[in-house]
């Protein structure tokens, strides 16, 4: 049995969770997945030039998993680019850098962030101790949909297509 993933800290969530080469319909499309944390991955190397230690630590990860993270996202958006498949980004093993939940028997909002989201077995409002909280949209961007494991899913897609 293989040791449990842990959770990689993501400071910001894509804008866009898809895309494809122009002109060609997305049924006749294969799909590639990117995980948010492999995007993540790209954004802190690629786009804000960091040095891999400070990925590393930026995502509370060690070096060598920054490593094997990047460079899966790295073969995967090559493939996508190189096969003209369509990219898809969603789920992973994430949580954001900073969370807000909200009680839901007195609605008090705090704000929880990453090392004691992954430390806490159950969060617990600060105001009236009750174990009934709901984390707000994930860093405060987006409205529906989940945060962590399988955050981003398309509704009616996916059926058949084969991703990496």
């Amino acid at each position: 049995m293989s040791r449990p993933k842990k959770w990689r800290r993501v400071t910001l969530l894509p804008e866009a969770t898809y895309f494809k080469p122009a002109g060609v319909p997305a049924h006749l499309l294969d799909e590639v997945t990117l995980s948010v944390e492999e995007v993540e991955a790209l954004r802190l190397k690629e786009v804000e030039g960091l040095e891999p230690e400070r990925c590393a630590r930026e995502m509370c990860v060690s070096r060598p998993t920054f490593h094997r993270v990047l460079s899966s996202a790295r073969r995967k958006l090559a493939e996508a680019i190189v096969k003209g498949k369509a990219l898809q980004i969603q789920g992973g093993t994430f949580l954001p850098a900073t969370q807000t939940f909200v009680c839901a028997e007195d609605g008090h909002q705090w704000q929880v962030p990453f090392h004691e989201m992954v430390a806490a077995a159950s969060l617990v409002c600060p105001e009236c101790n009750s174990t009934d909280v709901q984390p707000l949209h994930p860093l405060g961007q987006r409205s529906g949909g989940g945060w962590g494991r399988g955050w981003g899913r398309r509704h009616g897609r996916g059926g058949g297509r084969r991703s990496i």
